[in-house]
């Protein structure tokens, strides 16, 4: 078993982490205020080859790998929370392009997710009334000549209000999940209409929208892979998507122990630094032992990706561990920060709030145990 990296995992890595330290942490506060990820920041991740890490370099990806993708994603959101899950989405839509798009649709899109033309990418499964469930969808698409139709509603979708091209689920069949199909739309067609931004808890800096398909018109050719195949494809990005989420909340809580152990360093009670206190040793410790264990999960199924074995269960367990682990540690580097820890001065409190998502979207920690425990039972 080798557990080291190889030099174009180290040199992602190594990017991403001077990328977060140089032009993300110093801004994260900023970027929450100001409520959306300024466009240069998302040019630079381009330039970085961040916007697509796992695809083909003729098609303006790194072709790094999904490994490389997982210890990137880390090191953004170590910085910023916000800017990581926007290049989170936008790296699951440009795989969702490449492995089933046509060679058109790879060649139009692809080079613009990747050179920061289109600022992002957005995921639009979610609706009101269909989360957990995309059975329950509702949104249509009617073929009507030479085009298709998309008629309905989306939710939580984000980057939604200045994707360049978005996946859209939507029904072209019978009930239930066979009856599923998947589009490519770009931002701006009309009949696309965007609702107001949510006021989230955490994630503030990532604009998340409320889209509405009235007599949304696009080409035939706008269908994703197979027709009624969508649902194939949706939980096959979930898959990938929950590794990316994994090594989100990895650093987000890598950023919160850090602070921990700095503040905890420096904080003097009692005549000397609550370092020593057995105490505050303990968090530490086991926030350091619970990040380690969620990064080994979190790589593993990014190697099983990467080797293209199967790896949903894997995902599903990465995704659980470190998310939960994450919430726990931020929840320590709370209370090692005492008094302070509830303000906005120090970063602790932001990391509170960015971490508690983790455990709810690309499927909540109670979905994740369906996918390990189904997997176990068969």
């Amino acid at each position: 078993m080798d557990f080291d990296l190889s030099d174009t995992q180290s040199m992602v890595r190594d990017t991403a982490r001077a990328f977060a330290a140089r032009s993300l942490a110093p801004r994260a506060r900023a970027i929450e205020d100001g409520g959306t990820i300024p466009p240069e920041i998302i040019k630079e991740m381009a330039e970085l080859g961040l916007l697509g890490v796992n695809l083909p370099g003729d098609l303006g990806g790194a072709e790094a790998g999904v490994v490389a993708y997982s210890l990137a994603m880390t090191e953004v959101a170590r910085g910023c929370a916000s800017t990581a899950v926007t290049m989170a989405v936008t790296n699951m839509v440009g795989e969702v392009l490449n492995r089933f798009g046509t060679p058109a649709q790879r060649e139009r899109y692809l080079p613009r997710l990747t050179s920061g033309e289109y600022l992002a990418g957005a995921f639009a499964l979610s609706e009101p009334g269909a989360g957990s469930d995309p059975g329950a969808m509702t949104t249509t698409a009617t073929r009507e000549g030479d085009k298709w139709v998309l008629r309905g509603a989306k939710q939580w979708i984000t980057s939604g209000d200045f994707a360049g091209v978005m996946v859209v689920w939507a029904r072209t069949g019978g009930g239930g999940t066979a009856g599923l199909s998947a589009f490519a739309v770009e931002g701006g067609t009309p009949g696309l209409k965007v609702g107001r931004h949510e006021d989230k808890m955490g994630l503030r800096g990532s604009t998340t929208v409320p889209l509405t398909f009235d007599d949304c018109e696009v080409p035939l050719d706008a269908l994703l892979g197979d027709l009624g195949g969508g649902f194939r494809i949706a939980m096959m990005a979930l898959d990938g998507g929950r590794i990316g989420i994994a090594s989100q909340a990895l650093g987000i809580a890598e950023g919160a122990l850090s602070d921990a152990v700095s503040y905890a360093k420096d904080r003097q009670q009692f005549g000397r630094p609550i370092a020593e206190f057995q105490a505050i040793q303990w968090m530490l410790a086991d926030s350091r032992a619970e990040l380690d264990a969620a990064r080994l999960l979190t790589l593993r199924a990014a190697s099983m990706k990467e080797r293209q074995e199967p790896f949903s269960r894997e995902a599903a367990m990465a995704k659980l561990f470190a998310s939960e682990a994450a919430w726990k540690v931020v929840n320590r580097a709370v209370q090692v920060h005492g008094g302070y820890g509830y303000t906005r001065e120090f970063p602790v409190e932001r990391r509170f709030r960015d971490a508690r998502v983790t455990r709810i979207y690309e499927g909540t920690s109670e979905v994740q145990r369906l996918v390990i425990a189904r997997a176990l039972l068969r």
